[in-house]
């Protein structure tokens, strides 16, 4: 019954899981408008609890920025993903990041694209709020956040209705 239910309702869609371990906020509790008020797609943010961010899903590195703090990448779903290290890290100039991936990059699930050190940074004045986008919300019926509170890199954050 839930399977006819679920084709009733749109059938399957994608789940997309938390590139880092922390705990999940609403993104509207970014405090970036530009991330908080969804100019660049729907999300979720999460305070990190470790450094590293990991590929949500198999994909294609689109961009990663020479400062480490932010990285696009398109999953195998079609789904644009940008993931943004804090509020205002580009200042850091790479400080406190070390970029494990570059443009054009194949990657799995789980293959980590940056470490970085959040004490450092949050010890430099910057929130290590991590911002999570689908940044081609237009092409997808819905996207919400599915989970809050504690979120483990892999646990699905985002749902997708295609």
């Amino acid at each position: 019954m839930f399977g006819k239910l679920k084709s009733l309702l749109g059938g399957a869609g994608i789940d997309i899981p938390s590139p880092v371990a922390g705990t999940v906020v609403p993104l509207a509790e970014v405090p970036d408008p530009t991330l908080a008020q969804g100019i660049l797609g729907k999300g979720a943010a999460v305070v990190p609890s470790e450094g590293r961010i990991t590929a949500p899903a198999d994909g294609t590195v689109d961009l990663i920025f020479d400062t480490g703090h932010a990285v696009s990448l398109t999953t195998q779903d079609g789904v644009s993903l940008l993931i943004h290290i804090g509020v205002d890290t580009v200042r850091l100039a790479g400080a406190h990041f070390t970029v494990c991936c570059k443009t054009e990059d194949s990657v799995k699930a789980g293959d980590t694209l940056i470490l970085f050190d959040p004490v450092a940074i949050q010890s430099a004045g910057y929130d290590t709020i991590t911002s999570v986008i689908v940044c081609n919300t237009e092409a997808f019926a819905a996207v919400r956040p599915i989970r809050s509170g504690a979120v483990a890199a892999g646990d699905p954050l985002l749902h997708i209705d295609k």
